[in-house]
């Protein structure tokens, strides 16, 4: 079954609802893992952060399940999303990328890889790195952090900048509450639950 991740509103109590996304995955031999284990968890590691951006943005077009069953052949395409690595990247690195059927061949995708790895090494010169950036942000709504995204990526727009924020646990909406994975996230203390 070929199925994106559904974003979770509010029902009139203030709650979040149980997304589609809850409903479909557990179980599911590729979305189950992710959905358990890392979909909404936050994290600090900037290889992870930079590979769920870039997936996120090769999503574009297409569906999750159509990235997870990729996902090995994005990590070994980009050199376990090394930023320096990507960063440095070149004509023959396109080029290799490219004819990766492994991969999402797709120009634009792949420019924006390279340019976002860029990015995220002049944020360790301005912030630390990747994780640094996001928290000297935090908080802001999502019109304010797709106006960020946009200004500092490239190939971000509203939804690949909304799934990834809600993937690290900067915006709310991954899990319902009445999802079991709710609590371990609630207990990691992903952004959006404090304050600042």
């Amino acid at each position: 079954m070929e199925i994106g991740i559904l974003s979770v509103g509010r029902n009139g109590e203030g709650n979040f609802k149980v997304s589609g996304y809850c409903d479909i995955a557990p179980g599911h031999e590729w979305h189950g893992p992710y959905h358990d284990t890392e979909y909404g968890f936050p994290t600090d590691d900037e290889s992870a952060l930079f590979e769920r951006l870039i997936l996120e943005i090769n999503q574009a077009g297409l569906s999750w399940l159509t990235i997870l069953r990729k996902r090995e052949g994005f990590v070994a395409a980009f050199e376990g999303f090394d930023v320096e690595t990507v960063a440095g990247y070149g004509e023959k690195d396109r080029a290799r990328l490219l004819a990766d059927a492994s991969i999402i061949r797709n120009r634009l995708k792949v420019d924006a890889t390279i340019h976002n790895a860029n990015c995220i090494l002049e944020m360790r010169e301005s912030h630390g790195g990747f994780a640094g950036w996001l928290k000297a942000h935090h908080p802001l709504t999502k019109d304010e952090w797709v106006k960020l995204f946009k200004k500092t990526f490239k190939f971000t727009g509203g939804e690949i900048t909304g799934e990834f924020l809600m993937s690290t646990g900067y915006l709310p909406g991954a899990h319902g509450e009445a999802c079991p994975v709710f609590g371990r996230i609630a207990t990691a203390g992903p952004a959006w639950m404090r304050k600042s």
